[in-house]
């Protein structure tokens, strides 16, 4: 898009040389692209400047007066327009180009459009108003399918927990017969063992019981044998006497 802006450079009015210095040197500080068209030196700019502005613009005389601001072939308006949009920080407004961002302008237009939307947003609150089932549908679908999942996970674990505990189980009902029995063979082995030991130990008293029995009795007949023999000798010895 190309500012035009039509000036006389050979104007004999100061008023309308101040004019024109104004709005070039605005949209100079603005650094807005323009180009210059002088009406004064060139015909054909000053036939299309007079045909192109609209006719409730123009002064009660018909013929406008510079400067003249075009944006392309669509007009903006002359200096007072452009004095007026320049004190209300409208000039990009004025001029039909986008504010740049952080330009006062670019702030006031983000206030207007967000007390427009407020307002609009308010107008349409029960338009807009969308049902919590309705929003949270494919959400609460998906809570509702990660719960069923997690059901099933914890149904497989908890049928798997109790096959595991029925294999225990039958794994400890095999072992505790074999454990049994071998207690009960350990406890036989003990009692054969005890029995043994029992019955060796009877063996070796009844032994003991004979074998000092025959000593007794042994001790028995060498005493009678000594008084037998004490009493020949007495006997002897006093028949002896008896021939002396």
């Amino acid at each position: 898009m190309v500012i035009k802006v039509f000036l006389a450079s050979s104007s004999g009015s100061t008023a309308i040389k101040k004019k024109q210095q104004d709005v070039v040197g605005f949209l100079e500080a603005l650094k807005v692209d323009y180009t210059p068209l002088d009406i004064a030196c060139n015909e054909d700019n000053r036939m299309w400047m007079r045909q192109n502005v609209p006719e409730d613009k123009k002064p009660a005389n018909g013929i406008p007066l510079p400067p003249q601001i075009f944006n392309e072939e669509s007009y903006c308006g002359d200096y007072d327009t452009f004095f007026d949009a320049k004190e209300d920080n409208l000039v990009y407004t004025f001029l039909g180009l986008p504010p740049p961002p952080g330009s006062k302008e670019a702030e006031q237009a983000d206030k207007d459009n967000i007390v427009e939307n407020g307002t609009h947003a308010e107008e349409n609150l029960d338009d807009t108003i969308v049902p919590v089932e309705d929003r949270n549908g494919d959400s609460n679908k998906e809570v509702k399918q990660a719960t069923d999942e997690n059901e099933e996970g914890e149904g497989d674990e908890e049928e798997q927990e109790g096959a595991a505990k029925e294999e225990t189980a039958e794994s400890v009902g095999d072992e505790a017969p074999t454990v049994k029995e071998e207690e009960e063979a350990a406890v036989e082995e003990t009692d054969e063992v005890t029995e043994d030991t029992e019955g060796q130990a009877e063996e070796e008293e009844e032994q003991e019981e004979e074998d000092l029995q025959s000593e007794e009795e042994e001790e028995l007949r060498q005493l009678e044998e000594q008084d037998e023999q004490g009493s020949a000798v007495v006997s002897g010895g006093s028949t002896f006497f008896i021939f002396f």
